[in-house]
């Protein structure tokens, strides 16, 4: 499978595929006879009151918004909702512009307004753009509160697995937009390619994700129960791509994260799945992955002397990690190794 345009991806699917249906959980939008003729969607989630609290115990609470079908003018904090917008034939008013990847920039408006950042709303300027719709999730969740106040807001935050909440949150979208048939596509086309990447990783041994900052190395575990938060994202080549990892438990391996270059050369894994944190986040002066990882040690590593360290997209596996368009790129990613 390699990857494909938003026209073709997810257009070329849409004439034999159904709308998808709610999910389980209650946490999807339902579009009910009322809201129908109201011309509005329900959308339902429990929200972490304490987001805005750091370190604080999480304190959910059942929330449901209605959100106009439709909308003209939609703010979004979210990449992942950013990148789904788009590849659903909508377009984003205001967001923050300078967390945009480039990739996703023709999911703005010609003369989108920044928001602000991925942490902070510009709350002056987003009333005064009069948004129909924001959209929040992951890093933007506790901006929750003051955005509530200017327009309807949804937080599309990862909950359950990778591809639930991406069925989850197309769904929705792909309902506010009166793109049904093309959502229920695209997520039909990304669960395909999803399972022909485990079928490619279930013989190919076993791997181990790792990422690259600082010149400093962290080993990446599978999510177990920290599904919906940090562990999600570095958990997702084992947890959605079925990688094999290296060790049974691999935080209790590495006393946390961080380990060192002779750690990849004691458990030697078959793959190396990295991900360069630096230039994910545009860090000035970083030394590039490849480069920190080419030394004696990891020379002697079967990954390296079988040519199976793979460099995955940083922005798609770090930043967005998310969203249509997103998800090919990952899956692509993962069948570089079938090449």
């Amino acid at each position: 499978m390699r990857r494909t345009s938003r026209a073709t991806g997810v257009a070329a699917l849409s004439l034999t595929v159904l709308a998808l249906s709610a999910c389980g959980g209650g946490e999807v939008a339902t579009d009910t006879a009322a809201a129908a003729e109201a011309g509005t969607v329900s959308f339902t989630w429990d929200r972490n009151v304490n987001a805005a609290q750091e370190d604080a115990d999480p304190e959910l609470e059942e929330t449901t918004v209605e959100v106009p079908k439709n909308p003209e003018n939609i703010v979004v904090f979210d990449m992942a909702s950013l990148d789904t917008i788009g590849a659903l034939g909508g377009e984003v008013a205001g967001a923050p512009l300078d967390s945009v990847p480039g990739y996703l920039q023709d999911s703005l408006a010609a003369d989108a307004f920044n928001a602000g950042t991925l942490f902070e709303a510009d709350l002056v300027e987003i009333e005064a753009q009069q948004p129909d719709l924001i959209v929040i999730g992951g890093r933007s969740a506790a901006l929750y509160e003051d955005l509530s106040e200017i327009a309807p807001t949804v937080d599309l935050s990862m909950r359950g697995s990778f591809t639930e909440t991406l069925e989850r949150n197309a769904t929705f979208l792909g309902e506010v937009l009166g793109a049904e048939d093309e959502a229920a596509a695209a997520v039909d086309e990304i669960e395909a390619g999803i399972e022909e990447a485990r079928q490619v990783t279930a013989d190919a041994g076993t791997g181990l994700g790792l990422m690259v900052s600082g010149g400093e190395l962290s080993a990446l575990a599978p999510a177990g129960a920290d599904a919906s938060g940090r562990g999600a994202r570095g958990g997702l080549i084992y947890d959605t791509f079925g990688v094999q990892p290296v060790v049974e438990d691999i935080q209790a391996a590495t006393h946390g994260e961080p380990v060192s270059f002779e750690y990849l050369l004691e458990t030697n894994p078959d793959h190396l799945w990295v991900v360069d944190r630096d230039a994910a986040i545009n860090a000035e002066g970083a030394q590039a992955a490849a480069a920190v990882l080419d030394n004696e040690i990891v020379r002697q590593t079967t990954a390296a002397q079988q040519d199976q360290i793979h460099y995955l997209d940083p922005t798609a596996w770090y930043v967005v990690f998310g969203g249509i368009e997103t998800a090919q790129i990952m899956i692509d990613d993962v069948l570089q190794i079938a090449e």
